[in-house]
């Protein structure tokens, strides 16, 4: 039997949002609230609460309402867990004792719980539903379906709501949905036309809880109400940067299963901070009630937006991330994640109005302090010489604060150097009276602060919206593939990048800090060392290869045989892609002893290698007879070259003997050696590069004070070694730097104090030629053993 109880129905939503049902207000009648998985986490801990809210706030109309908790396991067992939900809901602080004892005892008589695993279940509701409607004699006004589920069950449930259980006579069907909306793009479109097949666009509310802050939620107000004011300076001219920041302190524990699919650029940036962007950023609609028309003033910004490249982002991962995921998803010691847990996203719109303005789009977990804002920094052009507590001279800046953090409420914040915003909205209020705080560079005392009159969870909120039938806060089908267009190529791109290594809390340090350089991001310490112990190995080999920066480039560091391994991983990777795409792989290889490892490796364990389409070059060569014990090409030869299977005709020895002579420049070695490069080589494009790196700082037979560098667009040159033997061939810094990619391989501990020198020094070809190596249009990896890099 349905306990009735009058309802007061808002006409329309919070920010005069307008859903299908809110010109005339919404339908009266019987309506079904159905919580698919409402014994879960979620529903535990936000959704049963949100609808006591909106119970609790609408009392006194003609509606009447009931509320199902379902799931796949028997009433008999999960009905006892429900209620314990149930009972634990709460009423605001203005509410006495009484009235919340009589509003949770009205509550729970309006629950149960049903089993909804099978189409016969949902059929099973569907009669239920009619059946007590029929004996009360009221109508239907719609059913709400929220399923708190994982994405994968959308569809599968979508259809058994379509065939068994959806509303008719007129009445409404909402079906909310939680992220994550697929996976990518190409996910995202199949899952939206997969549940079109069963629901009606304007039936599906898709919800991203940011949305339902009460912040982000003012942003586009705030905007219009301080329109005069913001027009000016809501530009290039003035603004500086935007950020936007969600940190979080916790790790993710018990969420792996899910997380290590995704990460948190899908987890967060790709939808809530990608809201929030828009909101900033989008051009004002003139009628904020309109769905419709701010949804399409956001599709034109990701318009505007300028594709995301691999060298606008940077990922991190916080360092006791493997251990979890070994332990939660058993998987053994060597499994290695590479889900970033930190992620800061340099993004540019391609609008007049925001050219070149940075955007900056930064979340992670086991960070310093939970907090999560959007920052406009405006430009200052006031130089104080003295008074530097003077007004002026602080930051401006409007913080769109989203809660937490030192502040702990949520709140719009405007430095009083740029001006007093408007009042208008009754449901905020101005803060006078502040606690001693700084927020972001400024003492709070120095902005004017505005903050909701009554705090509300984001999900109340968004669930008062989805009654009303209120669309703006929810993220439509074409907004939703219109993010994923953004970000996928991003997501590609970094696939297989090692995030940086961070400690996590207050031991980060400045190890995520970032700096932005034009249209690039990068962090501002180059190299990230985390030793083994502290990443929780149980021996020096536990954790084989880890990833860094170096010198501005990436890095790659392991223990001497794991680095070999990597590195020689590396080759045939590049070699296979290679001969997929031209059916030619072109290898060009430094001589000394460094590589020999790496030579055996090649030889011994890879014997897929495509060594029949592999041409193998040499980037120097010391000026002795090829059968030279002293000779590159005798060394590679003997190691390397002997033991696999290639062409006579796909090796190229560098012609230092001509004419019975070495290395004289009238036979024209070096000469020939280019154009048997120029003609073999596609635009003298090297596949792959691999060099070392002397002790002063040499590389190829490149060495300080040399005269490599007046060669000009020469690929190969003769040079003077320090050392005997004095006369050299090698390529120039001309043919390394147009290769596609270039390896620096460093080991042993004798290099430590080189690694170190060269972490300090700026580009000095001159003084440290391996400086020189920068690859135009490629890609330089340093590969460093921990002998070299811990020494």
């Amino acid at each position: 039997m349905i306990v009735t109880v009058l309802l007061l129905l808002r006409a329309v939503c919070a920010q005069g949002g307008a859903g299908e049902d809110s010109a005339a207000g919404p339908s009266k009648g019987h309506v079904s609230v159905v919580v698919v998985g409402g014994t879960g986490d979620l529903a535990k801990k936000y959704l049963w609460q949100g609808f006591f809210q909106l119970y609790v706030h609408q009392v006194g109309s003609g509606n009447t309402f009931s509320f199902y908790g379902a799931g796949l396991s028997p009433a008999d067992t999960a009905t006892p867990a429900l209620f314990d939900i149930l009972k634990a809901v709460s009423c605001s602080k203005d509410a006495s004792e009484e009235r919340c004892a009589l509003l949770k005892d009205q509550f729970l008589r309006l629950a149960q719980y049903r089993q909804l695993k099978t189409l016969e279940h949902y059929q099973a509701l569907a009669e239920h539903i009619g059946r007590e409607l029929q004996q009360e004699g009221i109508t239907e006004a719609g059913r709400l379906f929220y399923l708190s589920l994982p994405a994968f069950a959308y569809v599968d449930v979508a259809d058994k709501i379509n065939k068994g259980c959806r509303p008719t006579g007129g009445a409404w069907l909402r079906v909310v949905l939680e992220k994550p909306f697929g996976h990518d793009f190409r996910s995202a479109q199949v899952l939206a036309t997969q549940l079109g097949d069963s629901l009606k666009d304007e039936e599906m509310y898709r919800i991203d809880h940011y949305l339902g802050k009460q912040v982000v939620a003012k942003i586009l107000p705030f905007r219009v109400e301080n329109k005069k004011l913001l027009d000016p300076i809501w530009n290039k001219r003035h603004i500086e940067r935007v950020e936007i920041v969600m940190k979080e302190t916790l790790d993710v524990k018990g969420r792996i299963s899910f997380y290590d699919q995704y990460g948190v650029i899908r987890d967060v940036l790709q939808n809530h901070l990608t809201e929030v962007m828009t909101l900033l950023t989008m051009r004002l609609p003139t009628n904020l009630s309109s769905s419709e028309e701010v949804l399409q003033r956001k599709l034109r910004i990701f318009s505007s937006m300028l594709p995301l490249r691999k060298n606008q982002a940077v990922v991190g991962q916080y360092q006791a991330y493997q251990t979890t995921v070994q332990q939660e998803m058993n998987k053994t010691n060597d499994h290695v994640s590479l889900t970033p847990t930190y992620a800061a996203v340099l993004a540019h719109v391609d609008e007049a109005q925001y050219e070149g303005v940075p955007i900056l789009l930064i979340s992670g977990k086991m960070l310093d302090e939970r907090v999560g804002y959007a920052r406009v920094l405006f430009k200052n052009d006031v130089f104080c010489l003295q008074s530097g507590d003077s007004v002026h001279c602080k930051p401006k800046q409007i913080v769109f604060y989203f809660g937490h953090g030192g502040l702990q409420y949520p709140a719009i914040l405007v430095s009083k150097n740029l001006f007093r915003p408007v009042l208008t909205d009754g449901e905020w209020k101005e803060v006078t009276e502040h606690t001693d705080v700084n927020i972001l560079g400024l003492h709070v005392s120095d902005y004017y602060v505005q903050t909701p009159t009554q705090q509300k969870e984001a999900y109340s909120e968004l669930i008062s919206h989805i009654f009303a039938g209120c669309k703006n806060n929810f993220v439509s089908a074409e907004n939703l593939l219109a993010s994923w267009g953004l970000w996928t190529p991003l997501l590609n791109s970094l696939a297989g990048t090692y995030p940086r290594i961070y400690p996590g809390g207050a031991d980060n340090t400045n190890l995520l800090d970032i700096r932005v350089d034009g249209k690039d991001v990068g962090y501002t310490s180059e190299v990230v060392i985390i030793s083994p112990d502290q990443r929780g190995a149980t021996s020096a080999n536990s954790f084989q290869v880890m990833q860094g920066n170096f010198r501005r480039a990436d890095m790659v560091s392991a223990w001497p045989e794991e680095l070999v391994e990597r590195l020689a991983a590396d080759i045939q990777d590049a070699a296979e892609a290679a001969v997929r795409h031209g059916g030619v792989f072109h290898l060009a290889i430094s001589g000394g002893s460094t590589p020999l490892a790496l030579f055996h490796r090649l030889a011994l364990h890879h014997f897929s290698f495509p060594w029949s389409r592999t041409h193998v070059w040499m980037v120097d060569e010391r000026c002795v007879p090829p059968t030279e014990a002293e000779s590159n090409f005798r060394g590679l030869h003997d190691h390397l070259l002997r033991h696999v299977r290639i062409p006579y005709f796909n090796i190229h020895p560098m012609p230092v003997q001509l004419n019975q002579r070495l290395c004289v420049e009238e036979d024209r070695g070096a000469a020939q050696y280019e154009r048997e490069i120029s003609g073999s080589v596609h635009g003298s494009s090297f596949h792959f590069v691999l060099l070392g790196v002397g002790y002063d700082g040499h590389t190829a037979s490149l060495f300080p004070g040399g005269k490599a560098d007046q060669v000009g667009e020469g690929l190969v040159a003769f040079t003077e070694s320090p050392v005997k033997p004095h006369q050299r061939m090698s390529l120039t810094f001309a043919a390394i730097n147009r290769a596609r990619t270039v390896a620096l391989l460093v080991m042993g501990k004798g290099k430590h104090e080189l690694v170190t020198q060269l972490s300090r020094v700026n580009d000095q070809p001159d003084k440290w030629p391996v400086t020189g190596v920068k690859p135009a249009d490629g890609r330089l990896v340093w590969y460093i053993d921990y002998d070299a890099l811990l020494g």
